[in-house]
């Protein structure tokens, strides 16, 4: 990118001040072109001849995958667009060729369009588009249960040549390959995948000769229709970085099979098929395949590399780090044969034992295979670093492995180096956590649940911000918030706890609907779309409203509904009668709420509860994490937790000044190399979701940046060595890959790189230098098309950098360190003053 004109350094005090000669009005100009140019885009997603159908009488029916075939014909110099929008999921195939999946999710009622150039991807003559539908009408936390329906339109050259509806030559059929009464994958998601198939089933995609047995079609209700508004995913086929080890295993049974809840809680409320009714139980038969012989191999997997398995034979590969994609491969057999692909974000024992690490969700894809030569791919995406091939019957040759991925397209502006090798792996791992949970909406885990939630979504939208230069998955994720008339299942003015899903058993997280109004305004102060921010309002009141009917006496909130979170530890065990920690949140939701609405009551209202959490929770060493209403009178404990005290100091209840021992006490004692033993053994221990993030974010705010450098290499590197992703706990018996953690690139960025803020909305930044044990550091920003770069080196006495920055921004330089700043641009030389 072209390198933008600076002006000179004006010096005042300790702050350096670089303005420029582009003005705001022009800046303004282009934002209303490109709004302008979104709306257009809006336009053109929607599709105008093609209608959903279905299979008639079939569009409740659970787990029902049909596969859609069409053609029509261009020339490879045509502009050929297709359109499709689907309920549940989809994959795409232009001449048998994968083109992609989706769709990407939209609140209840309404469906997202994706738009996809076929333009290089044409043949001369006649093309043929597949598209494989999974109908799964289950209610998860990761799709919705609504009827399904296909609705796609293919153009060339403007014109509509192949369209869903009547006389839109589109024939369809039922893939019975992939078995329909499987169990779930996981309480979260819907179902496992297990096929039977023989050589030549998928044909029907790129040869029209071959004939389908087709099922009748028919027109479905008019559905509403979105706009995708995010990047297409990226397809990148991955391989296996090595062969890790290959033995041999038997069948034995366990002393005790484990059945998690997807499998045996089956019912009108929690839908799937019951363990009585099902094809295959995988889950169960996973847990008598016992390794008997295990020999290390750590040979590189190249293109040319083949595995050669006989009944009861396994290899394992090793992907290098922890990835999300579609599993495939070509495999060759003679005879009947099974293969299991089974897999895990680590190895348990030197093997893959996912029901040992992470119980409850089912991490494997069966394939049962007629004599014949098969590519396969998964349909559903997975995540692993390591994956285990085992042959429970028959002979095969399995080669050119896979894991197509499925992620957000990687950024080549954002970037991050320093002479801290550690730090680099942390970010590292940081950009691809983010990528593999941050697709269409901002997700936990890529892996057991792919949803939506609240909180974790708060700290991977700042990630979006930094590591794409836009909040397009934001916009979408908060939208999906604003377009249903109401959630059902759950209380007048409450909000899901995580979304698009389902919660027919009525569980939500009162204080997550809390971070949600949180999330908002910093969406706001990031520049996001004020008409988006301006349609909440009512769902934030609404929201608000909600909460006053638990507001005690003193105006805070007790006995709270539900499931209360505060993070993964024993806080989680003390939210009743009355939170801190939550009050805390509600203090600043209310905060949030009077800037984001002008507000004043909201406003009056937090500095109340502010002061009154003061008054309660803090007992002269410690705040308290709850009070327990007994006898009528609501008394504090004296349970006291370590994440408690950050959300405090996080949520402006307290400060160094104004409880400057307790402040000692957490910034010299606490982290992660307490004993906890020792020091404090009555505070209990937080973890990494969420207190250990928030204890980055207030040393930062405090100007401990050394400090932080020593301990975000604690808390995170070992995740980043061993899975190249940043995971849910400190532990690693959950997901090793979780969005929300992404946020410490956005550390890195801040308060080792020293980009210390950009204010979207008035277009400035403030670099801020400080003492660090690092030789240099360079990294860059995305701001929409543009680029932030900071690159610094410590020579002798002196920081000596190089800035470029968009046009239009103004630039305060901080310089909190002993060394003299020298702009190598400017060569101009300034001590602190």
């Amino acid at each position: 990118m072209e390198k933008k004109e600076k002006t000179k350094l004006s010096v005042t005090g300790n702050h350096c001040v670089i303005s420029y000669f582009y003005v705001i009005v022009l800046v303004l100009l282009l934002g209303s072109c490109v709004a302008n140019n979104t709306k257009g885009e809006e336009s053109a997603e929607l599709m105008s001849k093609a209608v959903p159908v279905w299979a008639e009488g079939r569009e409740k029916e659970m787990n029902l995958t049909l596969g859609f075939r069409g053609t029509f014909n261009a020339d490879p110099h045509s502009e050929a667009i297709l359109r499709v929008a689907a309920s549940t999921v989809y994959r795409l195939f232009l001449n048998g060729e994968f083109v992609g999946s989706g769709p990407a999710r939209a609140g209840h009622g309404y469906f997202r369009v994706d738009r996809y150039d076929l333009s290089e991807r044409l043949k001369a003559g006649e093309n043929i588009v597949a598209i494989e539908v999974a109908g799964y009408n289950v209610n998860t936390y990761y799709t919705t249960d609504q009827p399904s329906f296909l609705q796609a339109e293919a153009t060339v050259d403007g014109k509509v040549v192949l369209h869903t509806g009547e006389n839109g030559r589109f024939e369809a059929t039922e893939i019975r390959e992939r078995l329909q009464k499987v169990e779930r994958y996981s309480f979260q998601r819907p179902f496992t995948e297990y096929y039977r198939l023989e050589e030549g089933y998928d044909q029907w995609r790129s040869d029209k000769t071959r004939t389908l047995e087709t099922v009748k079609l028919v027109p479905m209700p008019l559905v509403n229709l979105l706009p995708r508004g995010v990047d297409q995913p990226a397809y990148t086929l991955l391989k296996p970085v090595q062969l890790y080890s290959r033995g041999t295993f038997a069948s034995k049974i366990p002393g005790q099979y484990y059945k998690d809840r997807s499998l045996v809680n089956i019912s009108e409320q929690f839908k799937g098929y019951p363990e009585t009714e099902l094809e295959a139980v995988p889950s169960q038969h996973i847990q008598e395949l016992q390794t008997v012989t295990k020999e290390s191999l750590n040979t590189p997997y190249v293109g040319s590399t083949t595995i050669d398995l006989k009944t009861n034979e396994f290899s394992i590969l090793d992907f290098g780090i922890n990835q999300t994609g579609f599993i495939g491969a070509v495999i060759r057999c003679t005879e009947p044969t099974e293969v299991w692909f089974h897999f895990d974000e680590m190895l348990t024992d030197d093997d893959v034992i996912s029901k040992k690490r992470m119980a409850d969700v089912n991490n494997q894809v069966v394939y049962e295979l007629q004599p014949g030569e098969y590519r396969i791919e998964s349909f559903e995406p997975y995540t692993f670093k390591f994956l285990k091939i085992l042959v429970t019957q028959g002979d095969c040759r399995v080669e050119k492995i896979f894991l197509r991925e499925f992620a957000a397209p990687e950024h080549p502006d954002a970037a991050f180096s320093s002479s801290n090798e550690k730090l680099n792996r942390i970010y590292d791992a940081a950009k691809q956590t983010y990528r593999q949970n941050a697709l269409d909406v901002f997700m936990d885990c890529p892996s057991r649940e792919r949803a939506g939630w609240l909180c974790d979504s708060y700290f991977t939208a700042i990630m979006e911000k930094e590591f794409t230069g836009y909040s397009k998955v934001a916009h979408n994720f908060y939208e999906n918030y604003a377009l249903p008339e109401k959630f059902e299942f759950l209380p007048e003015g409450m909000i899901p706890m995580c979304y698009p899903a389902d919660h027919n058993d009525g569980v939500f997280i009162p204080n997550w609907s809390l971070w949600f109004i949180v999330q908002i305004d910093d969406y706001a102060k990031r520049g996001g779309d004020r008409q988006l921010v301006a349609d909440l309002k009512t769902r934030i009141t609404d929201l608000l409203a909600y909460f006053e009917k638990f507001e005690n006496e003193d105006g805070l909130l007790e006995k709270l509904e539900s499931w209360i979170f505060v993070e993964w530890s024993k806080a989680n065990s003390l939210v009743q009668d009355v939170n801190y920690p939550t009050n805390m949140l509600y203090s600043a939701a209310l905060q949030s709420a009077a800037r984001l609405y002008d507000n004043e009551a909201w406003q009056m209202k937090a500095d109340h509860i502010r002061s009154q959490i003061q008054k309660q929770s803090f007992n002269g060493e410690f705040f308290v994490d709850n009070a327990v209403r007994k006898d009528g009178v609501l008394r504090v404990t004296d349970q006291i937790t370590e994440v408690c005290q950050y959300y405090a100091f996080f949520f402006n209840i307290a400060t160094p000044e104004s409880y400057p021992a307790l402040w000692k006490k957490l910034t010299d004692e606490f982290g992660p190399h307490r004993n906890t033993a020792i020091t404090y053994p009555q505070v209990a221990v937080a973890n990494a979701f969420i207190g250990n993030y928030l204890r980055m974010d207030i040393l930062s705010r405090y100007g401990l940046q050394s400090q932080l450098i020593s301990e975000i290499e604690e808390y995170f590197f070992y995740m980043a060595e061993r899975t190249g992703t940043l995971w849910e706990n400190v532990h690693s018996q959950a997901s090793c890959n979780h969005g929300f953690a992404s946020y410490i690139g956005h550390v890195l960025y801040r308060d080792v790189l020293g980009i210390s803020n950009i204010d979207y909305e008035n277009k400035k930044i403030v670099l801020r230098f400080t003492d660090l044990d690092l030789e240099q550091c360079s990294g860059s920003i995305p701001v929409e098309d543009e680029v932030i770069r900071l690159e610094w080196k410590r020579v002798d006495n002196q920081i000596q950098y190089r800035l470029d920055v968009p046009a239009g921004y103004e630039v305060t330089i901080e310089n909190r360190s002993k060394n003299q700043l020298v702009d190598l641009d400017k060569i101009s030389t300034y001590r602190q003053g």
